[in-house]
């Protein structure tokens, strides 16, 4: 019988924490705009007052990467039956049957659907395209070694998808901060893709390693994450945070540059060091430092 366990380890709920961490980045964002908007009219703390578009923000965050991940197994099934790193996934080893697997993805879909109803128009007016947008990557890397780049666009969409379930409405600010996760994402994605250059090559299929070659395809990465910090200190300085959220910035830029120090075109042992603990300590301790700072600054709670 199939367990909830089973079907937490065929999405990797563990990655969660790559890009929850900023969609709750634009929620706070999202109620600062507001309280700023309406000059703090709110007599209610603020938990009161929004706890109905956090719930929809969690929702919509968990049920979309199922979605994506989800499907992406079903899609991939033969590719990770040949490749020795996937073959122990649920869908190869019988433990997940694909059906099962696509009944699942399409069962988040809808409720990601539903739940954006529940939040604002405008969130249930484009929750088709997020769902394209997250989907469609399951089928980027059998034509273009660009697939990082659409990889990254899908987790991006939370810090925008936060701060419109707040407010309606976008702004500068929020879209900043995903175009940092756009690069972050496809920078290391990029070395996590450095493990399967020999398969994709051979099954034809697509990934800037297998195209450029390992040293290339790390320099992207480099370059990748050099813009990625770059849109972070742009956030700063355009949403006029202090140290807590510079404090954040230090930290998240130095574990791009341990990942980079610690992965090398010759030795591939620390991948997983560099792709979950690396990624995982930025993602959440910039989260932390940069929510600390905007509620330091007295405007939520005011």
């Amino acid at each position: 019988m199939t367990t909830a366990k089973h079907y937490l380890s065929l999405v990797k709920f563990s990655h969660t924490i790559f890009a929850m961490p900023f969609a709750f980045i634009g929620f706070f964002l999202g109620i600062k705009h507001e309280q700023q908007m309406l000059q703090n009219v709110h007599s209610s703390p603020w938990y009161v007052v929004y706890w109905p578009s956090l719930a929809g923000v969690l929702v919509c965050m968990i049920t979309a990467r199922n979605a994506a991940m989800a499907y992406n197994r079903y899609l991939d099934r033969h590719f990770d039956a040949l490749n020795p790193r996937t073959a122990i996934r649920e869908i190869p080893q019988g433990i997940i049957s694909p059906q099962k697997a696509l009944r699942f993805v399409i069962v988040n879909c809808l409720v990601f659907i539903t739940a954006t109803f529940f939040i604002n128009r405008i969130c249930f007016y484009l929750s088709p395209v997020a769902l394209f947008v997250i989907l469609f990557y399951s089928y980027t890397k059998r034509f273009t070694a660009l697939c990082h780049l659409v990889l990254g666009i899908g987790l991006s969409l939370a810090p925008i998808g936060a701060f419109l379930a707040v407010t309606g409405a976008f702004h500068t600010l929020p879209i900043l901060f995903s175009l940092s996760v756009v690069f972050w994402v496809s920078g290391f994605d990029i070395i996590f893709a450095l493990q399967d250059v020999a398969f994709d090559t051979e099954q034809q299929l697509y990934s800037i390693p297998s195209v450029l070659g390992k040293t290339k395809g790390l320099q992207v990465s480099k370059l990748l994450h050099l813009a990625s910090a770059a849109f972070v200190v742009a956030a700063g300085f355009l949403g006029s945070f202090h140290v807590f959220y510079w404090i954040g910035v230090s930290i998240f830029c130095g574990m791009l540059v341990y990942q980079h120090s610690i992965v090398k075109p010759t030795d591939l042992s620390r991948v997983n060091i560099a792709f979950m603990t690396a990624n995982g300590i930025a993602s959440v301790v910039f989260g932390a430092f940069t929510i600390a700072d905007i509620l330091a600054a007295s405007i939520v709670f005011t």
